[in-house]
């Protein structure tokens, strides 16, 4: 991959988080019902973010993670013994408002296997998608209803979120994939 841009910095990435926690309060208003699910990986941590951004301004969350990697309908593309992470969801999502929460929206089959790895625990009352990035490029419909920037690129692009947990910095980057 060949570096092309630096689309989001530390402070412009914190930004779209603050105005993201913002706009789901209120949408949701102060309800105690609010759940924040990221999806593994990089949507955990930005969870994490969500949900101390949120607390911050007075309203409870609960927050797990999702490992959504046995209900991807490109599974055995990917490897034939997968690699499944650990999530972990230690409450019910059963009539609840669950917030998916993902780095990047793209074709939108993870948010596809998300809802369905949300549904096998349980019946929520709603479910509501956060993506940090939203490149366009959708095989199903589906959207965001919280975006913290809209990046369109081609398809032989790919935005790269970088974040202290796995990469030891914070930004947003579009990388030029193979021999463009």
């Amino acid at each position: 991959m060949e570096f092309k841009a630096y689309i989001m910095d530390s402070a412009a990435v914190n930004r779209a988080l603050a105005r993201i926690s913002h706009e789901i309060i209120e949408r949701n208003g102060d309800s105690d019902e609010i759940c924040l699910v990221g999806i593994m990986r990089r949507g955990a941590p930005l969870a994490d973010i969500l949900a101390s951004k949120i607390e911050s301004l007075g309203v409870k969350t609960q927050k797990g993670y999702l490992d959504i990697t046995l209900y991807r309908d490109d599974l055995s593309e990917s490897a034939s013994q997968p690699t499944v992470n650990s999530g972990k969801l230690d409450f019910s999502v059963e009539g609840k408002t669950v917030v998916m929460v993902d780095d990047v929206l793209y074709t939108g089959r993870t948010a596809r296997a998300a809802i369905e790895a949300v549904f096998s625990c349980g019946r929520p009352r709603t479910i509501q998608f956060a993506v940090l990035v939203d490149r366009g490029h959708r095989e199903l419909p589906i959207r965001a209803d919280y975006v913290g920037k809209n990046i369109p690129t081609s398809h032989s692009e790919l935005i790269e979120v970088r974040l202290p947990e796995f990469d030891g910095e914070t930004g947003v980057y579009l990388m030029a994939i193979g021999d463009n």
